[in-house]
């Protein structure tokens, strides 16, 4: 199948380009962001060799939608979707450093927490946890926000001494973590889902005022535990059904790869590619709670560029 791996766009009046592991964004003018969802996809902060199909709508669409969904407690940066797998709104200046908020012992945390580790950026985690269970209240560990490689942990008091945020400003960034992370939770529960960890990205616009930036509660930057058999499986001490990009990671792990120097990236045959963009796919339909409608994939990059410049001329 088709996939968006790779496609530098050059649109009407484009001042400036930035590849990411999975998205590409495009400075228009002097206000206009526009982001497109690649099918990349990364893990351990490498990119793997192979697209999933449909990858880049599902995270596009899940994005847009709670971000406006979400646009009551936190200013965004979006202004309008005008293809499947692209997001165009306002110019930001981001911070340095990304959100990450974590309501359960999972994942990272988790690694961390096995290896005999009591202290997350910053935050003391008490004796005796198990794997996947939820905190008493969630926590913030933020991670410095790398233009290459690895994100590192941080903690709230390296973040004011460094100087990379005002204290002021933390403040609000917190405020508004826990605010969408409770918004997020809320929503997950109706759909019978867990949302167990996130991460959420903020800048400052032309006027100084925080928003919210990227993606939001989407598999790529988020984790959901199924609510049904929750319970069972953590007193059994069972693996959670989950939907995430957790499963990339453990298939990477299984497979003797964790981004370490010297390891090698598996093979991804193409029923795996396969099953991955169903993954992404069930993800999309269990937490929107509509079906997924599948985007043409005949020509990806014709379709985008026409897209963005018919919106584009809309502007003016």
């Amino acid at each position: 199948m088709n996939t968006l791996t790779t496609a530098k766009f050059n649109f009407t009046g484009q001042s400036s380009y930035y590849k990411g592991k999975v998205r590409e964004v495009y400075g228009v003018n002097d206000d206009l962001l526009v982001m497109v969802a690649s099918d990349r996809i990364s893990a351990f902060d490498v990119v793997l060799p192979k697209g999933i199909p449909f990858k880049g709508q599902v995270l596009n669409q899940i994005a847009c939608k709670f971000l406006k969904a979400t646009e009551d407690l936190v200013p965004n940066w979006l202004i309008d979707s005008p293809d499947p797998v692209v997001s165009i709104g306002k110019k930001a200046t981001p911070f340095k450093v990304e959100m990450v908020i974590r309501g359960y012992l999972t994942g990272h945390a988790a690694r961390t927490y096995h290896a005999g580790i009591r202290t997350l950026c910053g935050v003391q985690l008490p004796e005796g946890l198990i794997e996947n269970q939820k905190f008493e209240q969630p926590i913030i560990t933020p991670t410095t926000k790398a233009d290459e490689g690895h994100d590192e942990d941080i903690s709230r008091e390296d973040i004011l001494a460094q100087g990379i945020v005002s204290e002021e400003d933390y403040v609000q960034l917190e405020k508004y973590t826990r605010a969408l992370f409770q918004r997020g939770t809320e929503m997950a529960a109706e759909k019978g889902l867990i949302l167990v960890d996130t991460k959420y990205e903020f800048g400052k616009d032309k006027d100084g005022k925080i928003i919210l930036i990227d993606e939001i509660h989407t598999p790529d930057s988020s984790r959901y535990f199924y609510q049904e058999g929750y319970a069972d499986r953590l007193e059994a001490g069972a693996p959670q059904k989950q939907l995430s990009k957790e499963f990339v990671r453990q298939w990477l792990i299984e497979n003797g790869f964790q981004g370490k120097e010297g390891q090698t990236v598996p093979e991804m045959s193409d029923e795996y590619v396969h099953s991955v963009s169903e993954r992404y796919i069930e993800l999309y339909e269990k937490i929107i709670g509509e079906p997924f409608h599948k985007a043409d994939l005949s020509n990806i990059a014709a379709r985008i560029e026409a897209n963005v410049e018919d919106f584009l001329k809309s502007l003016k």
